[in-house]
C-alpha cells in the first residue's frame, strides 16, 4: 500500500482547492484524499468548502460520510449550520453526519430536523432514525453488496411487490421507504430496478434524488429512459435532475453519452457540471484501463 506524508497530502489538497483546474481534476483529487483518510485530507476536504461549485461542495460532504471519520462531525456540523450554503450541500452535510454514526451528532441533527428547507429537514430526520438503527444494529444486520454507507439499511423483505409497495407509499415513514429502496437495489434485477424507477415520480425531491443515485450504483441499462426523462424535465428539482445526470454517467452505454452531450449547456450550473463529470465518468468507464481491471475482478472472484 502506497503510504503518503502529510506534504503529499497538502499537494493533493491544492489541486482539489485550486478553483482554475477542471472540475474533473478536483474531483479526482477528492476521491484520492478520501481514499488517503486521516486528519490532513480532512482538512483539506473542508477548506473547499469555500467554493462556489454546490456539486464540488455536495460530494465533499458525500466522501466525508463515507470515510465515517468522527473527526469530521464538527466540520460537517459548521456546514450544516451555515444557512448560506445550497440546500444540496447542507442536505449532504446531514446525511454524512449519519453515515460517520456518532452519536455526538444526535442533537444537531435533532435541531436541525424542523429546519425550513424541506430537503435539510427530511436528511435529518433519516440521519437520525439511522442512529437508533446502529443501536440496535446486532438485531437487525445490514447486508449491502456496495461498497457504500447508506442513509439506511436495506429491509428484509425481497418481495418486489412488497418492495415497490413500500416505497411509493407517501403515508410510511421516509426511513422505511429508504429501506424498500436499498433491498430493491441489493435484489439487482431488471424488474426491482424498473420498480425503483418508479420512485422518479415520487412527491419528496430528496426521496426522488436517493432513488436516482441509487439507480446509478445498479447501472441497469433499463432505467436509462426513466433517467433521461426526470433529466430533461426543467421543472424537476435540480438535486434530482444533477443525480440523474450522474447516474447516467455510471451506466456509461453511447445512449448515455448522447442524451448527456446536450445538458453541458444546461441553464443550471450544478446539471451542466453533473453532466462534465457525468461524461468524464463514461470515458473512463469505456476506456481500456477500466476495462481491464473490470475483467480482472472478476477473474478473481
Amino acid at each position: 500500500m502506497v503510504q503518503f506524508d502529510d506534504k503529499s497530502i497538502a499537494r493533493i489538497g491544492s489541486v482539489l482547492n485550486d478553483k482554475n483546474r477542471p472540475l474533473k481534476e478536483r474531483f479526482r483529487a477528492l476521491f484520492t484524499l478520501k481514499n488517503i483518510g486521516g486528519p490532513v485530507a480532512l482538512e483539506n476536504i473542508f477548506k473547499a468548502f469555500e467554493d462556489d461549485s454546490a456539486l464540488l461542495k455536495h460530494e465533499l460532504a458525500y466522501c466525508m460520510g463515507q470515510m465515517q471519520d468522527p473527526q469530521g462531525i464538527p466540520m460537517l456540523v459548521k456546514v450544516l449550520e451555515d444557512v448560506k450554503q445550497e440546500p444540496m450541500v447542507r442536505h449532504e452535510a446531514a446525511e454524512a453526519l449519519g453515515a460517520i454514526g456518532d452519536p455526538k451528532a444526535k442533537a444537531i441533527l435533532e435541531q436541525y430536523c424542523s429546519d425550513p428547507v424541506i430537503e435539510v429537514a427530511e436528511t435529518c430526520q433519516i440521519a437520525l432514525e439511522r442512529l437508533k438503527w446502529l443501536e440496535n444494529r446486532d438485531l437487525d444486520k445490514d447486508e449491502n453488496p456496495y461498497a457504500s454507507v447508506d442513509p439506511s439499511p436495506a429491509s428484509s423483505c425481497k418481495d418486489i411487490q412488497e418492495l415497490k409497495k413500500t416505497l411509493l407509499d407517501d403515508n410510511e415513514s421516509l426511513f422505511n421507504r429508504y429501506r424498500a429502496m436499498f433491498s430493491l437495489r441489493n435484489l439487482r434485477t431488471d424488474e426491482a430496478t424498473i420498480a425503483l424507477a418508479a420512485g422518479l415520480k415520487g412527491s419528496s425531491a430528496l426521496f426522488r434524488h436517493e432513488v436516482a443515485f441509487v439507480l446509478g450504483q445498479l447501472q441497469h441499462e433499463c432505467s436509462v429512459p426513466y433517467l433521461a426523462e426526470s433529466l430533461n424535465d426543467k421543472n424537476e428539482n435540480e438535486m434530482v435532475r444533477h443525480e440523474c445526470a450522474e447516474a447516467l454517467g455510471a451506466i456509461a452505454t453511447e445512449e448515455c453519452i448522447k442524451i448527456l452531450e446536450p445538458y453541458l449547456k444546461d441553464s443550471k450550473r450544478v446539471v451542466k457540471e453533473s453532466c462534465e463529470i457525468a461524461l468524464d465518468m463514461c470515458e473512463y468507464e469505456n476506456s481500456p484501463e477500466f476495462q481491464y481491471a473490470n475483467a480482472l475482478q472478476v477473474t478473481q472472484e
